[in-house]
Formats: C-alpha cells, sequence, structure tokens
C-alpha cells in the first residue's frame, strides 16, 4: 500500500465548508462527540449492569478512553512514519503522519462501538440467532438472498458501525455523519461481507458492511487505497475482501488495551474480585513488562493509602506500558501491516511474550466475565432484544393491506425514520434492526414492558426515539 494514498480528507456527505482553526480530522472527531448515536453510548451495556451509585464503565466512557490511548498511538505511528519514509512522502503526507494521523485514530476509536446494540455481545447475538432459529422456515427465508440472509444470520457490531456512520434514514441527511473517508476505514476490522467469514484470516473472522452498505464500503476502499486479498482477486468467484487499512490495527490495539486492563479496575470497585488479588494481577504484568522500574513502582503504590486509587495508579501504569509495547510492534511489523501478511492482532504479539496478559485474559474469563451479575444481563438483554425483533419484524414483512390490527398498531411504534415501505424486504428488516439496535439499554427495557403490558402510562421514554 501507498504511504501516499491511504489517507484521504474526502467525506461521505459533500462538504464545501472551510475553516482555519479546526483540521479536516480534528472535525471528524467534532461530529461524532456531538453525535445522537454517540451520546447514547452512555447507557448501553459495557461488561457489568450500570449499578448506580458505583461508577463503571459504560460503552461512552469505554469509548472515550479508548480514544486517548489511540491518539497516543497515532502520535507514535505517526512520528515513526514520518521519520523512516520521509524521503517516500509528499509534502502533504508529513503534514498528515506528523500531525493528522493522531486525530484519525482518535476519532475512529471514538465511534468504533457506535453499531454495537444494547447489552453488551448479547445484543449482537439476540440479533443474529433471531434469523438463525428460522433458517428451516422457508415461507421467512425466502424474502431473502443468500447473501442478505448471510448478513442477518451473522449480524455484528462492526459491520453495523458504517451503517449508523454513513447511511441516509428517511427524512435525514444524505451521507450519514460526513466523516472522512481516512476515519471510516480505520474502524473496518473485517473488510468482507458475510458470505466471506473464514475464523482462521484476521481480516475475515467476522465481516465489515452489510449488502445495502456496499456502496460506501467500495468507496471507503478506493479512496483509501485498500489492497485487495490476494485470494479474493485470483477466484474465479471474485468477492469484495480485502486486507485491513494499516490504521485499523492501531484502533483495535487500543480497544484491546483499554478493556482488557479497565475490566479489572471496575471489577475491583464492585468488590467482585479481592483487592489484593486484583494488585498481584497488576504487579505480574508490571513486573514482566517494566522490570527496571518495578522497585519504584511499589514504592509509589505503598505511598497510597486508598484502595480504589492504588488500582488506578497500576491501571495507568499498564496501559502506558501497553501503549508503548503497541507502538514498538507496529514499527517492527509495518512492512507486513502494509502488504496484508500479518495475521495476529498487535495485543495478541505482546501476549505472546508477557505471561502475564495471557493470565489476565484467563482470569478475566473466570472471575468477571462469568460473573453471575454479567450473565444475568446478558440473559435478560438477550430475551428483551428477541422479543422486540419478534413484535416488529413479522408485521413489517407483511404487506399493509394483510396486517392485522395488532400487528398493524406494531408498525405505528416504529419511528418513522426506520419505515422503508417501498422498499425489498430486506430493507424492511433493516430498518427496524437499526431501530432496535441503536436504542439504549433503558430504552429497550422500557419499551419492552410496555408492549407486554408490564408498564402502563405516559412517560417520557415512550414518547420519541431521536436516531
Amino acid at each position: 500500500m501507498d504511504l501516499n494514498k491511504i489517507y484521504s480528507s474526502r467525506r461521505t456527505r459533500k462538504n464545501t465548508e472551510q475553516e482555519q482553526s479546526r483540521s479536516t480530522y480534528r472535525r471528524d472527531y467534532d461530529r461524532i462527540i456531538f453525535s445522537s448515536a454517540f451520546r447514547r453510548l452512555q447507557n448501553k451495556t459495557q461488561v457489568f449492569p450500570l449499578p448506580g451509585s458505583i461508577f463503571v464503565h459504560n460503552r461512552l466512557t469505554h469509548s472515550l478512553e479508548v480514544s486517548s490511548a489511540g491518539r497516543s498511538l497515532g502520535a507514535i505511528a505517526g512520528e515513526y512514519i514520518m521519520s523512516k519514509y520521509r524521503e517516500d512522502l509528499t509534502s502533504q503526507s508529513r503534514e498528515f503522519y506528523l500531525h493528522d494521523l493522531q486525530d484519525v485514530i482518535a476519532s475512529a476509536c471514538l465511534c468504533h462501538d457506535i453499531g454495537n446494540p444494547s447489552f453488551g455481545h448479547s445484543g449482537e447475538d439476540a440479533i443474529a440467532e433471531y434469523f438463525r432459529e428460522k433458517e428451516q422456515d422457508n415461507t421467512f427465508k425466502n424474502n431473502f438472498s443468500d447473501a442478505h440472509w448471510a448478513d442477518l444470520t451473522n449480524f455484528e457490531g462492526n459491520a453495523n458501525a458504517i451503517r449508523c456512520l454513513t447511511f441516509k434514514q428517511s427524512g435525514k441527511e444524505l451521507g450519514g455523519l460526513g466523516l472522512t473517508y481516512s476515519t471510516l476505514a480505520s474502524i473496518i476490522k473485517y473488510p468482507c461481507p458475510s458470505t466471506a467469514i473464514d475464523k482462521s484470516i484476521i481480516h475475515r473472522k467476522k465481516f465489515g458492511y452489510l449488502q445495502a452498505d456496499k456502496d460506501v464500503f467500495m468507496e471507503i476502499v478506493t479512496e483509501t487505497g485498500m489492497k485487495m486479498d490476494s485470494m479474493a482477486e485470483s477466484s474465479e468467484n471474485h468477492t469484495n475482501i480485502y486486507y485491513r487499512h494499516p490504521f485499523v490495527w492501531l484502533v483495535e490495539a487500543a480497544d484491546d488495551i483499554c478493556y482488557n486492563i479497565i475490566d479489572l479496575e471496575d471489577a475491583h470497585r464492585l468488590r467482585i474480585i479481592d483487592h489484593n488479588e486484583c494488585v498481584d494481577v497488576f504487579l505480574q504484568l508490571l513486573k514482566e513488562s517494566d522490570s527496571n522500574n518495578i522497585v519504584q513502582i511499589e514504592d509509589r503504590l505503598s505511598a497510597i493509602e486508598d484502595k480504589n486509587s492504588q488500582i488506578s495508579y497500576l491501571r495507568a501504569k499498564s496501559i502506558s506500558y501497553l501503549i508503548y509495547c503497541t507502538g514498538e510492534l507496529f514499527k517492527e511489523n509495518m512492512d507486513k501491516i502494509l502488504s496484508g501478511t500479518l495475521n495476529i492482532a498487535l495485543y495478541d504479539l505482546i501476549k505472546k511474550n508477557n505471561a502475564a496478559l495471557s493470565y489476565i485474559g484467563k482470569f478475566s474469563v473466570e472471575n468477571i466475565y462469568n460473573h453471575r451479575s454479567v450473565v444475568e444481563i446478558e440473559n435478560a438483554g438477550y430475551n428483551i432484544m428477541r422479543e422486540l425483533l419478534q413484535h416488529f419484524i413479522p408485521p413489517i414483512l407483511k404487506p399493509e393491506y394483510q396486517r392485522r390490527k395488532m400487528e398493524d398498531k406494531a408498525v405505528k411504534l416504529i419511528p418513522r425514520q426506520f419505515l422503508f415501505d417501498s422498499e425489498s424486504p430486506y430493507m424492511k428488516v433493516l430498518g427496524v434492526i437499526d431501530y432496535i439496535a441503536g436504542m439504549t439499554d433503558n430504552y429497550a427495557v422500557d419499551l419492552y414492558k410496555r408492549i407486554k403490558g408490564i408498564d402502563m402510562g405516559m412517560n417520557s421514554g415512550s414518547m420519541s426515539f431521536s436516531k
């Protein structure tokens, strides 16, 4: 890939504004921050149920922290590219890598989870499983082509992010948020369609765009010089499979670092794991990674009396070290990243040489992700999302004249921007998924209670939904 051609300041929405005080890429960051889709992340589960008086991370605070880590990684990578490839770069590219890349990575990190539905990964699973359960229902399944069916049965928050950021809803502005192609390319971890999923290949473990959004995906690919997968290029059954954009590796690493480390801090705050146990886990990581400074770290730790502050200090040191490691690995693997031959995440490369990180992963699965409070909300969220899909999708697939009275009433609950009456069954269903996937946890719970008759009466949550 040509370093002079892998970025673009062009946007999905034609933009004639000229502003000197903010760079093109800084405006991406601001547009995301002020968007309603980003604001709704404040009430979407990260891992733990939102407990009220005890602060834990939600999708919004997680995204802000990932963005902070990503900005640092972007600065490290930009300075390296400027230094190593200076003679190969145009003057415009030198400016971009030195000053703008960090803004691109920070913006991409900010919106990397924007397509995720409520209730964490159980929300994704609920949407995919709803359609998988209808695999033998030919009356239902025959509404969709094989490619469309693959989209629905493999529903993925990463692919949905591109849709959230670029799709024109009924009555809304063309081009979605109108972000630059550089920012959009940086969040496509799996640049392939749902029909090309292959768990053994890093850029095909999941999929990166819905068939409905194929055109905008191809615009991103073209504008940012993404390289086609050599296997796809030589295939008789040509499919749009590409290697990851180089910036994706930095966004993915920032996310991996933050959720692996910060989930421990949240579990400690909720007293799911013992304080001394949590300290030991962090110190094990730092001893392996920063042995020259471990005495200084332990001395500083002993001077902090508050237990939460002790964990916050260790969390900060751990993230700082992992950002440094990621930067070094990005430099070492730059050629493989540009050629598309790297097949392991940068965070996983660190884990290969750091037993403490592997231990943290196993520890988190055993003590955090399978904790009763987490499993309970996953079960509840799964059932709520499934019931909402069942309430809206069968009626939306029927012509208006065939709907029973209550089916017609169900459709009337769907906000206008999510209705595509004259479109194909696939687009009608995607409209419902857009509505449900965009809901906050509280909105989904409230709507579920109301349509089930568990809660009745007027309240602000039942009045409107803004996408």
